[in-house]
């Protein structure tokens, strides 16, 4: 074990992590304050979107809080990560290249994925990895919810830009003019919601 390793061993012992508190926002669950937490997909805070499907969201922040003012949330540092299910023929974003790496696993149904203009078929248990500076979205493609867990890194800087793709295009999941605002980017489309789906978890029971 090297020094530095050694080193961050004897600082946990003289201090642990401590269990990070949940509140309920109008959603579900979100942590409040830092520490290690565990969350069972039923209990999480869910968003809805028409245009984009509905995930289930592990921090406190963003859309996850609305409704709860009074609630600080914690998001976290490293890394992003949500559950998305996506219906048939909706994407789960648009077309964009971000400067920090993302990944996605299929963990049921099945979807497209357009990278850097290309399609796959992805389908359960197939992982798509994508580098730092990589055009992609995924849209859904199975009768019922494609289920995908989406991990992003979390650096300082970030970057990202909506290209136009001819490919994402004709499934509605592309900007017409590239851009770099998020905010151009999906004007027209709706806001995310806090919002339980009932019917979806009824089957997750």
């Amino acid at each position: 074990m090297g020094r530095r390793a050694v080193d961050r061993a004897r600082d946990r012992e003289l201090s642990p992590a401590l269990e990070a508190h949940l509140a309920r926002a109008e959603s579900g669950l979100v942590p409040v304050t830092d520490g290690w937490f565990v969350l069972n997909v039923r209990d999480a805070a869910w968003l809805s979107n028409d245009a984009f499907g509905r995930r289930a969201v592990f921090e406190g922040s963003g859309p996850a809080l609305r409704g709860r003012p009074d609630l600080e949330g914690h998001r976290f540092d490293q890394i992003g990560i949500n559950l998305a299910f996506l219906s048939p023929r909706k994407p789960s974003g648009l077309y964009h290249v971000d400067s920090r790496q993302e990944d996605f696993l299929v963990l049921s149904g099945e979807c497209v994925a357009i990278v850097e203009g290309e399609e796959r078929r992805l389908q359960a248990w197939d992982f798509l990895h994508c580098p730092p500076g990589t055009g992609h979205v995924l849209i859904g493609m199975s009768a019922e919810p494609c289920v995908i867990l989406m991990v992003g890194a979390r650096t300082r800087e970030r970057e990202v830009m909506y290209p136009r793709s001819e490919a994402a295009l004709a499934r509605g999941a592309s900007v017409e003019n590239e851009t770099s605002s998020a905010m151009e980017a999906y004007a027209p489309f709706p806001d995310w919601q806090p919002k339980r789906p009932l019917d979806l978890l009824a089957t997750l029971s």
